[in-house]
């Protein structure tokens, strides 16, 4: 297997909403304002609408699940279900949490994005796998997204 770059994002997001501690660990909400992504077969911009709906467990892990739609510069829009993980150090974790820069060489961020479009140009996005690698900002997340080959 290889991987292939197929595009990077900014999502920019809201303040995170911070519902507490449930019977799964402390559940955040955290919506998706807007952003943009770009690669060779397709770019476009994050609408927005969309949220991460996040777990952070006992462990300390957050349990990612983000949910938004793109549309491509062409017009099509794809929706998008990325699951993932997101943990580190606690200091990094601290610091991440209170909106400060921090290398994302110091933390583990990776998702598994899935897309789903009926545009006729884009089904090939319908059955392909897909890793990436993330970044959390002050107000946004970076990801480079890459196609499993």
């Amino acid at each position: 297997m290889t991987l292939e770059p197929l595009f990077k994002a900014e999502i920019t997001l809201a303040p995170v909403q911070e519902l507490g501690d449930s019977p799964l660990g402390r559940r955040r909400i955290i919506p998706i304002t807007g952003g943009t992504f770009r690669g060779e077969r397709l770019s476009g911009r994050v609408l927005p609408g969309g949220a991460d709906w996040q777990v952070i467990r006992s462990d300390g892990v957050a349990d990612l699940d983000a949910r938004y739609t793109l549309e491509t510069d062409d017009g099509a829009l794809i929706y998008v279900r990325n699951f993932g993980y997101r943990h580190g150090p606690a200091d990094a974790i601290k610091r991440l949490a209170a909106g400060e820069p921090v290398d994302p060489a110091l933390y583990y961020m990776r998702t598994t994005p899935r897309f789903e479009t009926g545009a006729e140009r884009y089904q090939w996005l319908n059955r392909i796998i897909c890793v990436a690698s993330g970044a959390r900002r002050k107000a946004a997340v970076e990801l480079d997204v890459y196609e499993v080959k």
